[in-house]
């Protein structure tokens, strides 16, 4: 199977799984404006699972190191597969959370504050499991984060109504808190070496396969109740998902595909950047999904001069501390 050799390689990586993280919701956006993010979530949640087997028929299946997808399978331990399943179950649940903070507060707004919560708890979690880098780089970068997501709520709040602002809030808060312990399950599943795996363990595509069959499955329970019980609008079936069109449909696989391929790709770097690290690098997501917020959708157009002010602070903030995390190793 294909791996990664260096640290400079896996930091490179990570930066591809930002520009992924932070550029799959534009398909939402692309998607028609009856199509509503409960239908969009359905295909999103397909096009996971598929990227996750081709990539574990193709890099997954060939090369010298490592196990063969099929093998690697035969061989796992039922705790390792369970635990994979749970980081998909977990993920899947803050991800429904963000998608329907997103549609209410925008991407500008979601992401810096759902994911830099799940990204400063991500890295600690993640960091008190596998203790990689420097620590004090590490949580230096995490705090000028927390910094920055206490910013970007100020500048949302000055331009939202306080309904709309609370419930866009709060959201965004529930989805990074469950965001920030997916990573977790998922890395502990896998074996420590990708070369020479242990017994028993998951190669990265194996736990990335599981992983997405457990985003599936509990969409099964957490999209159907969301279509019954939205956050906003009106009750959803199955009938509207039918006659949807087939730009729709693609626009949504093709999000959850890029997604996926970051998710991917922040595995495969673990091994050589440490969980705490890969992830955090990762979840630089926010930046580049504010930059698509501010500057491509204009979701700040009517702001005031002194709220651009505190987006630029936001932004610089995410960057410095990003840094921070790159060089700790």
């Amino acid at each position: 199977m294909f791996i990664i050799e260096t640290y400079s390689s896996a930091v490179l990586l990570c930066i591809v799984t930002m520009l992924c993280w932070g550029s799959w919701a534009n398909t939402q956006k692309l998607s028609s404006s009856s199509w509503r993010f409960e239908l969009f979530y359905w295909d999103y949640a397909i096009g996971i699972v598929l990227a996750s087997l081709i990539l574990a028929f193709t890099l997954g299946s060939n090369g010298t190191q490592g196990r063969g997808f099929l093998a690697d399978y035969a061989q796992a331990s039922g705790e390792n597969l369970q635990s994979a399943f749970i980081g998909g179950v977990l993920f899947n649940a803050a991800n429904i959370l963000l998608v329907a903070a997103i549609g209410i507060a925008g991407m500008s707004v979601a992401f810096p504050v759902g994911i830099g919560i799940a990204l400063v708890l991500g890295v600690l979690v993640n960091y008190l499991a596998d203790p990689q880098g420097n620590p004090l780089l590490i949580f230096g970068g995490v705090a000028l984060i927390a910094m920055a997501i206490i910013l970007n709520a100020r500048a949302y709040k000055s331009i939202s109504n306080a309904a709309a602002s609370n419930k866009g809030l709060v959201l965004s808060v529930l989805a990074g808190c469950l965001m920030g312990l997916f990573y977790k399950y998922v890395a502990a599943s896998m074996a420590v070496n990708f070369a020479a795996p242990e017994v028993g363990k998951l190669t990265p595509y194996t736990a990335l396969v599981v992983f997405a069959v457990g985003v599936f499955a509990s969409s099964l329970v957490f999209n159907t109740f969301q279509m019954k019980k939205p956050f906003s609008g009106a009750p959803l079936n199955f009938a509207h998902y039918i006659v949807g069109s087939t730009k729709d449909h693609l626009v949504g696989i093709l999000g959850g595909a890029i997604w996926f391929v970051g998710m991917a790709l922040s595995i495969l770097a673990s091994e050589k950047a440490g969980a705490a690290v890969s992830y955090g690098l990762g979840q630089g997501a926010t930046v580049v999904a504010a930059v698509w917020g501010i500057f491509i959708w204009k979701e700040f157009k009517n702001a005031s001069p002194e709220t651009h002010k505190l987006l630029n602070i936001m932004l610089l903030l995410y960057v410095v501390g990003l840094g921070l995390l790159i060089g700790s190793k």
